[in-house]
């Protein structure tokens, strides 16, 4: 595939001298500073939406202890950050894990990470525009007196579409207006943690601090909230599990890197960006959690009814504030999170559709590279991150009444198929993390340092070792199979599915990749831009 000619940059523009040498044209519009760069990372990690999420699923599997498993995962996932924020200070593009990955191991190697990693993203945006509904119905019962069934199918689906269509439009706009929506997602998001545990903290705590270390005998049948079974281990039973709570909520750093192309001084502010989200995403859910948990109200079956899936976060909110208006104002401050989470994980994907689109490397590519003259914006890959989402929605109608079962796989009963495929958005966000930690260790081996101004220096092999442990063994603990009636399979990974669907992405991928060869298309382009640059291309 040709290439466009690389417009010398501007003599003082280091950005654009910087993505020329990298083979590119400045054609989005760099606008963003450190906070917006940062806020669109931590809308997209959304300390909130994670949290009124995933709080009854982690607290029912394994009591208040299940607190003290979020600095694990934090920490992990923190030694991943330090190094994406290495490789985006080198190499500060768009479409970040898929050109990190290109630039360190190759083309096809790169067009793997970014396959997997684009899918994650579009089931990202379907699954958190999905539970906008939850929140929305009964702020409008309350504003409008509207009886809105948030369990409809139609509901949600209309909904949903209605959110992704808002969305849509603020991307197409301008990063510059997403920057601005990020900034006040921001603010909400600190509202809706540090502000709620304040408020709670005012109405007054039902329980001393001793309560955070205890199980509430979650780990036996009898009084698990969620009717799950852990035979009375805890460790190696309902941790395992309730880990899980964390884990699908502290990831969506890296789209700082996505936008890096966008970002004014990007190979000093992407770094920033991605690690200060991570750590204040991670101190503002510490926080939260700890206050949600020494809320809920005293006694056994107070503690049941608010970790139960009927209870969760709402539940306690309720129990504890009895002011309609600010009630309200909690409702809103949730609506507004989920929209500012979607709308920075479409904006991600957008970009990675973009960045392979400007290599040749999808279907459609002529299309999805270009740039509105307008808006500075890639319209089309925006419109790509809305489409597939929306149609991805389609599968709330899908819930079985009874089990099906075909072969050694059974889907179990009463589990709608859009909530088994979010299961494969984070287990494909882990694997394709894991494949650039990965990438980075074999490129170091091969004699590859980085060129950014963050470097990690005489830390990095700790890091990587750490960050590929960490990763390998949680994505282990996501995916791998348990027996369909086991609290993982009934809670998280619904035994063989997410395995599966993650298999399934793959086969797809792979069959493309042999028929289209697009490695050969990335190739073709890196071999262009090094001819014109007289340097060696990245290795094929």
């Amino acid at each position: 595939m040709g290439t466009a000619p690389i417009t010398p940059p501007v003599a003082d523009d280091a950005d654009a001298a910087q993505l020329a040498r990298l083979g590119y044209r400045q054609e989005l519009s760099r606008v963003l500073n450190l906070f917006e760069s940062f806020a669109v990372a931590f809308c997209y990690l959304s300390p909130m939406v994670g949290i009124y999420s995933l709080f009854a699923l982690g607290a029912g599997s394994a009591g208040p202890r299940y607190l003290w498993l979020m600095p694990i995962v934090i920490l992990g996932q923190l030694l991943v950050a330090l190094i994406f924020a290495e490789l985006g200070s080198s190499y500060p593009i768009a479409g970040a894990l898929f050109q990190w990955s290109k630039q360190l191991l190759g083309h096809g190697y790169g067009w793997w990470v970014g396959w997997i990693y684009g899918w994650a993203l579009i089931v990202t945006v379907a699954s958190v525009d999905t539970g906008f509904v939850i929140y929305a119905a009964p702020l409008l019962h309350n504003l409008f007196g509207a009886n809105i069934n948030a369990a409809d199918p139609n509901t949600i689906l209309l909904f949903t579409l209605l959110l992704i269509l808002v969305q849509t439009l603020f991307n197409v706009a301008g990063v510059s207006l997403l920057g601005r929506i990020s900034r006040i997602g921001v603010y909400v998001e600190i509202l809706g943690t540090f502000g709620i545990a304040i408020l709670l903290a005012a109405v007054g705590f039902h329980h001393g601090l001793g309560f955070l270390f205890t199980t509430q005998a979650t780990e036996h049948l009898a009084h698990n909230p969620l009717g799950v079974n852990f035979g009375g281990n805890w460790w190696l039973g309902a941790a395992l599990v309730a880990v899980l709570a964390h884990v699908y909520i502290f990831y969506g750093f890296e789209s700082a890197g996505d936008v890096a192309e966008e970002v004014r001084g990007a190979s000093r502010q992407v770094p920033r960006a991605i690690t200060s989200s991570l750590l204040i995403g991670g101190v503002a859910s510490f926080v939260l959690v700890g206050a949600l948990l020494l809320a809920i109200p005293s006694g056994p079956h107070q503690f049941t009814a608010a970790t139960s899936l009927s209870g969760g976060v709402p539940y306690i909110l309720d129990a504890n504030v009895h002011v309609a208006g600010i009630q309200d104002v909690i409702l809103i401050l949730v609506c507004f999170a989920f929209f500012s989470c979607g709308t920075a994980v479409q904006g991600a994907g957008a970009r990675l559709a973009f960045s392979y689109a400007r290599d040749g490397a999808i279907p459609g590519s002529g299309v999805l590279r270009r740039i509105s003259p307008r808006f500075k914006t890639p319209v089309f890959a925006v419109l790509l991150s809305a489409v597939l989402p929306a149609l991805f929605t389609l599968l709330v109608h899908f819930t079985p009444s009874r089990p099906i079962h075909v072969a050694f796989v059974t889907y179990p009963a009463n589990v709608n198929a859009l909530a088994a495929l979010v299961s494969f958005g984070v287990s494909g966000i882990y694997l394709s993390f894991q494949m650039v930690v990965l990438a980075a260790i074999v490129a170091r081996l091969r004699g590859w340092r980085p060129t950014g101004p963050f470097q990690l220096g005489v830390w990095a092999w700790p890091v990587l070792i750490g960050a590929i442990v960490y990763g390998v063994l949680m994505l282990l603990n996501i995916v791998v199979p348990t027996g369909i009636t086991s609290p993982k399979g009934e809670l998280f990974n619904f035994d063989w599915l997410t395995l599966l669907v993650m298999v399934l992405i793959c086969a797809i991928g792979a069959v493309y990749y042999v028929i289209a060869r697009p490695q050969r298309r990335l190739a073709q382009r890196a071999g262009a831009v090094a001819a014109r640059a007289g340097t060696a291309p990245p290795p094929p």
